[in-house]
C-alpha cells in the first residue's frame, strides 16, 4: 500500500478474494459455447482465445518468477544482494489482478467495438504499426509520465507501492495501485485501437504486442542479468533500444534516473541515464555462482509440493503447506512435472538461498518424493543423489551439510554414517541434526512433569529422549512389550526403572509421537493431550479436543536472518526445523567433527548455542 492511498488505489474485486476470478467466467463460458456451438463460418477464433491467451500469460509469467528465483539463488549474474521478506511476498500476491483487468477490457472492447470482430491471424502491416507506435508515442509519453509519478504528490500515493520492492521480482513490474494500471493500460492502447481503426489489426498483433510487454516487464525485475555484452558490441545502437536488468534495478535502488519503460533512449535524451548503468551492468555479467558456508539437503514430500516451492508458486511457498481444493485440478499438470522433475532432473538442485550474520545459506533440493523413500529398491539410486549432493558440496568449499527429511535414517544411511565411511577424508561435516531434535523436544516438554508416554519408532532421536527423561526422572511410559525390550537394550543412562510399560492408554496426557503411530492409537488418547512430534513428519489428522506441538522446530531471529521468504514445508513463516538449525549452529560455533551415526552432542550444550544465536523456542502450540 502507498504511503498515503490515493482514490482507485484497490482493485474493484478486491472484497471477492480468491473469487475474483469469476468475473470473466461469463465471457470465458461464452466465448467458448459460441466457438463450439456455431457453424466454422460463424466462429470468431479472436473471441474464443481470450482466455486461453489470460492463461498462457499467467503461465509466461510464472516461467519468469521460477527462473528468477533459481538464477538469484545460485547467485551467478545476481544484481542486488539484499534479500526480500515475507511482506514483499504478500505485497505482490496481487499480480494477476492486472491480467484480469486486461481481460475485462478485452472482452469489454471486443462487445463495443464491431472492427474487433474475426480478426484475421496475421497482418504484416499491424504487426509494423504496433511497433513505430510503441517506439514512438507509448514510450515517450509513458517516460513522462513516470516521472510525473516520481513528484511526492503522486508518488506518496501511489508509485511508492511499486518501490516498496527494492530488491525485484519479475512480479514487481505489475504491482501497482488500480489507478496506475488504468493509464498504462491507456497507454499500450494507443497501437492496438490504431491497428483496429485502420483494419490492420490481427491476433498476432494483440497477442504478439502483450507478450512482448510481459516479457519485457518479466525481464526488467527478474534482479540477475542474461543480456550478453556481444549484443551491443555487434550493434552498439542497441543500447538506446533496449533496457538491460540492471538498468532498471538502479530505478528501484536510486528512483530519481532510469525512468524509460523499455528504451533508454529517452533517459539520455533527458539526462536522467544513471552514471553507474554501465559499471553495474558489466559487473553483474561477470558475477560467479555463489559457494555457500552451509547447505540443507531437503527434499520434495508429496507431488503438490512443487508448488509450494519457492520455485513454485509465490504465494503458496510463503505459507505452511496446506491442502488446496484447486491444487487436486492441476493433477494431470502435477503428474507431468512430478515426472520432468523426479524423472529427468536426475541430480540436487539449488531451492533457496538466505544469510545468516555472516554465513551463506543454501537449500538445496534432491528431486524425489516421500514414496520413493519408502521403497527400498529404490534406496541406493537415492543414496546416490544425496553422495553426489555432498561431493558437490565438498568442491564448492562448503563447510556443513545438514541432512533433512528422509536423507537421514537408520535404514537409508545409517544417520548419514553410510558417507563418512566411504569418503573419510571428507572436509565438509555432515549434521544429522538429532541432538538439537532431542533438546527442542526436552525444552517442549511441561515443567513439572512426572510421566509422558513414548510412541513411534525407536530410532537414534527416540531413544536420545527417552535416556535423557530417564536420567532426569520422568517416566518413560512404552505402549508394547517388545518396543519396551527394546528400548531397554539401547539406554545408557542408570535410570532405567523410569522406563516403564503403559497399561492403559489414558494413563498418560503428554504424548511424545514419531514416525509409524497409528491413527488408532491417537484416537486411544484421552481427551486434552498434548501431543509433541519427534519426528520431522506431524500427524496427518488432528484431534480437535487435543493440543499439538510442530515438528521440532525454533523461531529464526528476523534482525540476524535476510531473504527469507517461504516457509520450510508446514512450519510456520520465520521458523526452521531443527535439523536445518543444526547445520548453521555447527558452522557458527565452529565444531570440527561429523554428527552421524551414533555420534551425539552434547545436548544442553546445543541448546544453549541455539539460544546464545537468538533463536527461540517456538511456544506457539499446533491448533486442531
Amino acid at each position: 500500500m502507498a504511503s498515503k492511498p490515493g482514490i482507485l488505489t484497490d482493485w474493484p474485486w478486491k472484497p471477492l478474494g480468491s473469487f475474483k476470478y469469476v468475473i470473466l467466467a461469463p465471457w470465458a463460458i461464452h466465448g467458448t459455447y459460441s466457438f463450439i456451438a456455431k457453424g466454422e463460418s460463424g466462429r470468431d477464433l479472436g473471441y474464443f482465445l481470450i482466455f486461453p491467451f489470460l492463461l498462457a500469460r499467467m503461465l509466461h509469467n510464472q516461467i519468469w518468477i521460477s527462473l528468477s528465483r533459481y538464477r538469484t539463488a545460485k547467485g551467478n549474474n545476481r544484481i542486488v544482494d539484499k534479500g526480500i521478506e515475507f511482506e514483499q511476498v504478500d505485497r505482490e500476491t496481487t499480480w494477476d489482478d492486472q491480467i484480469l483487468f486486461n481481460g475485462a477490457i478485452f472482452y469489454i472492447g471486443y462487445m463495443a467495438l464491431p472492427q474487433t470482430h474475426n480478426l484475421p491471424l496475421w497482418k504484416s502491416n499491424g504487426l509494423i504499426i504496433t511497433a513505430l507506435l510503441h517506439a514512438g508515442p507509448v514510450e515517450f509519453l509513458y517516460y513522462w509520465f513516470h516521472r510525473a509519478l516520481h513528484h511526492h504528490f503522486l508518488y506518496s500515493r501511489y508509485h511508492s507501492h511499486h518501490h516498496s520492492s527494492i530488491v525485484t521480482e519479475p512480479i514487481t513490474s505489475v504491482v501497482h495501485p488500480f489507478a496506475e494500471h488504468i493509464v498504462y493500460f491507456m497507454l499500450f492502447t494507443i497501437p492496438l485501437l490504431t491497428t483496429v481503426f485502420t483494419g490492420t489489426a490481427s491476433i498476432a498483433s494483440f497477442a504478439g504486442y502483450i507478450t512482448f510487454i510481459d516479457f519485457m516487464n518479466n525481464l526488467g525485475h527478474c534482479n540477475f542479468e542474461l543480456i550478453p555484452k556481444w549484443l551491443f558490441s555487434i550493434f552498439p545502437p542497441l543500447k538506446y533500444l533496449i533496457y538491460t536488468p540492471s538498468f532498471h534495478s538502479l530505478h528501484h535502488t536510486q528512483f530519481r534516473t532510469n525512468y524509460s519503460l523499455f528504451m533508454p533512449l529517452y533517459d539520455y535524451v533527458y539526462g536522467t541515464m544513471d552514471k553507474s548503468t554501465d559499471t553495474l551492468y558489466e559487473a553483474s555479467l561477470k558475477r560467479p555462482e555463489e559457494s555457500p558456508d552451509v547447505v540443507h539437503l531437503t527434499h520434495l514430500t508429496t507431488p503438490e509440493s512443487i508448488y509450494h516451492l519457492r520455485l513454485g508458486f509465490a504465494s503458496l511457498a510463503s505459507w505452511p503447506h496446506s491442502s488446496k481444493w484447486y491444487l487436486r485440478l492441476l493433477w494431470p499438470v502435477t503428474l507431468f512435472w512430478s515426472v520432468i522433475i523426479s524423472g529427468i532432473y536426475g541430480h540436487a538442485f539449488v531451492l533457496e538461498r538466505i544469510t545468516f550474520k555472516a554465513l551463506k545459506l543454501q537449500s538445496w533440493l534432491v528431486p524425489r518424493y516421500n514414496i520413493q523413500y519408502i521403497v527400498q529398491w529404490q534406496r541406493e539410486a537415492l543414496n546416490t543423489l544425496i553422495e553426489e549432493a555432498i561431493l558437490d558440496a565438498e568442491v564448492k568449499g562448503v563447510k556443513v551439510l545438514s541432512l533433512g527429511l528422509l536423507n537421514q535414517g537408520e535404514e537409508m544411511n545409517r544417520n548419514g554414517e553410510l558417507y563418512i565411511k566411504r569418503y573419510p577424508q571428507l572436509k565438509i561435516r555432515l549434521v544429522d541434526g538429532s541432538s538439537l531434535a532431542v533438546a527442542v523436544v526436552l525444552n517442549s516438554i511441561p515443567k513439572g512433569t512426572t510421566q509422558v508416554l513414548l510412541r513411534g519408532k525407536l530410532g537414534k532421536v527416540a531413544c536420545a529422549i527417552a535416556d535423557a527423561l530417564c536420567e532426569s526422572g520422568i517416566q518413560v511410559a512404552i505402549l508394547y512389550k517388545d518396543e519396551y525390550e527394546k528400548l531397554r537394550l539401547r539406554l545408557t543412562t542408570k535410570s532405567k526403572s523410569n522406563l516403564v510399560i503403559s497399561t492403559s492408554f489414558t494413563n498418560q496426557k503428554i504424548w511424545l509421537v514419531g514416525d509409524r503411530w497409528t491413527e488408532e492409537e491417537q484416537q486411544k488418547a484421552p481427551k486434552g493431550t498434548l501431543f509433541i512430534p519427534f519426528s520431522q513428519f506431524p500427524p496427518k489428522k488432528l484431534r480437535k479436543d487435543c493440543s499439538y506441538q510442530a515438528t521440532p522446530a525454533m523461531i529464526a531471529p528476523t534482525s540476524l536472518i535476510s531473504n527469507m521468504h517461504s516457509c520450510e514445508n508446514w512450519l510456520p513463516r520465520r521458523v526452521m526445523s531443527a535439523w536445518r538449525i543444526a547445520g548453521i549452529l555447527h558452522a557458527l560455533e565452529g565444531w570440527n567433527m561429523h554428527e552421524c551415526g551414533n555420534t551425539m552432542f552434547d545436548i544442553d550444550k546445543v541448546w544453549q548455542a541455539s539460544l546464545h544465536h537468538g533463536f527461540r523456542p517456538l511456544t506457539t502450540l499446533a491448533a486442531a
